[in-house]
């Protein structure tokens, strides 16, 4: 009797540990899959939508980049903010188009053309203080944060309120302008970088990585933002000489600056390192990666060689054609996100602040709306209506671009330039390429987009470009 007791007691006892088990188990799943999503944004610098493997280009290699891709989505109508840098950044950080920050050029940037009927309208120097960024949006959930690379959002830098230090982010490695080097340690005599340190020779895109990884790995039970701003891939063209040395042996390097293709190589190295340290922590399944560009790559000769083209797409950096504003975008978020899918909506740098806030858990409505939510065309490719796209650059660009602005009605793009006050429209499903100009043979859609563009420029109180001529 006792001993079928003991063993019908003990076989209880197993049992209820199972069981127990079982529902801890089941909880911890539950509290992982409620858990706040860790996010990574990274941002690299002048990466033209035709330099990835995922996107078509025959000879640069990016097989981690492409590895994302397959594990999440690839946007194939995917824009910039702005055809050049500082402006980009700006709606990255606030959600807000450039045009309504009033903040619509690079920081520095001042290009006049003693030719031109125009001047260059004015823009502010700094991203305004009143504006929340989405680092500051993060922090009052709970998150800890941090802005690794380039900020490019303050014409000077001893104004120190204006610094990523002082607009959310706990962690800061770098934030300043571009990079006069990569190589340490000649790449602190710009004074933009001259708070990243390294040992002789060492090569820039692996020391922000570096500082990534540390951020990342802190042992800290808060989710995490990383916005990890590369200097990469903007001229000078610099990169490791085995990197270099690694494209001299294939075939059809003759067509290929190869110091840009060992840059992009470095770089994707860098991001394996970067994904292997969040599986090594245990953190893949649980963080959001978002990978896109601050504009189209720079397809002209400035202060060395042409880096890229942007193939098939018309010019490039600097101007409202394609080449100029269409970036790669890819979301990777586990269990969220479907795997190696595509979505071919028109999309922009707005919509990747609301994408963020609504994944954090927090509303994506606020006043002056210029983006919205990805979260359900992750969860769908198609599942969202298509919206009105606009761009203002009313300045002279570096890469030749002129004052002008730009809008996308489904299929239509329609590109008004100050100077001449005429526009160009395009049917961008029968002509990505922009070779056939159609504003005459369908002027009734040119002229209503035209309307529609200028009311906008007008309802955002847009700064335009000033008249040099007496009384017009």
């Amino acid at each position: 009797m006792n001993q079928v007791f003991h063993k019908n007691h003990n076989r209880y006892i197993v049992i209820y540990c199972l069981w127990v088990a079982l529902m801890l188990s089941f909880s911890f799943e539950v509290q992982a899959q409620n858990a706040p999503p860790n996010i990574i944004l990274i941002l690299v610098d002048d990466l033209g939508i035709s330099d990835l493997g995922c996107y078509g280009h025959p000879f640069f290699q990016t097989p981690s980049i492409d590895s994302l891709s397959e594990r999440g989505m690839r946007f194939t109508q995917a824009y910039a903010a702005s055809p050049v840098c500082s402006p980009t950044r700006a709606a990255l950080m606030t959600g807000k188009n450039p045009a309504r920050l009033k903040l619509t050029n690079f920081l520095y940037g001042h290009r006049f053309d003693t030719l031109s009927n125009l001047a260059p309208a004015q823009y502010i120097s700094n991203l305004p203080l009143e504006e929340a960024t989405i680092a500051e949006k993060l922090k009052s959930s709970g998150y800890r944060t941090a802005m690794i690379g380039k900020w490019h959002l303050t014409d000077n830098e001893n104004d120190t309120e204006f610094s990523p230090q002082h607009r959310g982010f706990d962690w800061v490695t770098g934030g300043r302008g571009s990079a006069t080097s990569y190589f340490f340690p000649e790449w602190l005599s710009s004074g933009r970088t001259d708070n990243i340190g390294g040992e002789p020779g060492q090569y820039l895109t692996d020391i922000i990585t570096d500082e990534a990884i540390s951020f990342i790995t802190e042992k800290n039970e808060k989710p995490f933002f990383l916005y990890l701003s590369h200097y990469a891939v903007h001229i000078p063209l610099q990169a490791p000489e085995a990197d270099i040395e690694y494209f001299r042996k294939i075939p059809g390097r003759e067509a290929y600056d190869l110091t840009y293709a060992a840059m992009i190589k470095n770089l994707d190295d860098n991001m394996r390192r970067l994904m292997n340290a969040l599986l090594e922590e245990g953190k893949a399944e649980n963080t959001i990666i978002i990978f896109t560009s601050d504009n189209g790559g720079l397809a002209v000769p400035e202060g060395g060689p042409q880096p890229t083209t942007n193939d098939p797409y018309r010019e490039g950096k600097g101007h409202l054609y394609e080449g100029g504003i269409r970036v790669p975008l890819i979301i990777s978020w586990p269990g969220k996100s479907q795997q190696g899918t595509e979505s071919h909506l028109p999309v922009s740098t707005m919509d990747i602040f609301y994408t963020m806030l609504e994944a954090a858990g927090q509303s994506a409505v606020q006043a002056d709306v210029d983006g919205r939510s990805l979260i359900k065309e992750l969860h769908k490719p198609g599942s969202l209506g298509g919206s009105l796209l606009y761009w203002h650059y009313p300045h002279f660009s570096n890469q030749g671009g002129r004052p002008s602005a730009a809008m996308r009605e489904n299929q239509y793009k329609l590109i008004y330039f100050f100077e001449t006050r005429n526009a160009e429209l395009y049917d961008l499903e029968k002509d990505p390429e922009e070779m056939y100009e159609l504003s005459r043979s369908k002027s009734r859609i040119a002229r209503r987009m035209q309307a529609n563009l200028l009311k906008w420029l007008a309802d955002v109180e847009a700064n335009l470009p000033q008249s040099l001529v007496e009384g017009d």
